[in-house]
């Protein structure tokens, strides 16, 4: 910065004049004007347009500190909620495959189900075809034993209608009666007047007539088999029932002589 002229300064450096020299001196001097209000002024201006320039700087650097303040607090506050939204997310996430590997279970359990109950179905199916097979066969089997029965049936009628006189007839003559046995296709012969000593002594035996072949199941008394056995033959090849009656009571009254 340039030094400013003072002339105080520089009349102490000189020797003291007297006043009258000193005022002609000066008078002496050229007028110079070195401009010390302009720069003053000047300098004035300068310091003034600076320091608003300063206030001005330090302003925007406030604001711009504020700003970047309300800035960061508003990245951590949208931090803090988009954590939080994520956490929500995560749970929900969390809470929906919990929820599909539960559907998941439940589609398992159900498809085993129905699984189950197909091969139920299917089984009963393959059975009820079955039963409805074997009814059929079942029915044909009955149809035909009762076509058989009814034949039967008949025979024994027609042959009841030729017999009945002949029973008659060989009941009075053989001294012999007929009497349930007890059981089912079963029959017992009585006969009387077979022991010369005692006439009221019976012996007697019992036919089963379950099958078409006759057989003799128990008698009293006891007479050897193979006779009884010849007799059966005898009648199951004829099938002349008088005759068999007539054989068994003349074994009877031989075994009882």
């Amino acid at each position: 910065m340039a030094t400013l002229f003072e002339p105080s300064l520089s009349s102490t450096t000189r020797a003291p004049l007297s006043s009258a020299s000193a005022l002609s001196m000066a008078d002496s001097l050229p007028n110079i004007n070195f401009g010390f209000e302009e720069l003053r002024e000047r300098m004035a201006r300068f310091t003034h347009r600076f320091d608003d320039f300063i206030a001005e700087g330090r302003k925007r650097v406030l604001e711009e500190r504020n700003q970047f303040r309300m800035n960061v607090a508003e990245l951590h506050e949208d931090q803090r909620m988009k954590k939080h939204s994520i956490e929500i997310l995560s749970h929900k996430s969390s809470a929906h495959a919990q929820n599909l590997a539960k559907e998941a279970a439940e589609t398992s359990e159900m498809q085993a189900a129905i699984a189950s109950i197909t091969s139920q179905r299917d089984a009963r199916s393959a059975q009820r075809d079955r039963l409805r097979s074997e009814i059929v066969s079942v029915q044909k089997i009955i149809s035909q034993r009762l076509d058989a029965q009814r034949q039967h049936a008949a025979y024994l009628d027609a042959q009841a209608r030729h017999n009945v006189p002949e029973l008659d007839f060989w009941q009075d003559y053989l001294c012999l009666r007929i009497e349930g046995a007890g059981v089912v296709d079963r029959l017992k012969f009585v006969f009387t007047h077979v022991d010369e000593r005692d006439w009221e002594r019976e012996a007697w035996f019992e036919l089963c007539t379950e099958s078409r072949d006759y057989e003799v199941m128990e008698m009293r008394p006891k007479v050897e088999k193979e006779k009884i056995n010849a007799c059966v033959e005898r009648l199951n090849e004829n099938r002349d029932l008088g005759m068999f009656l007539k054989g068994i009571r003349e074994l009877f009254v031989e075994f009882m002589k």
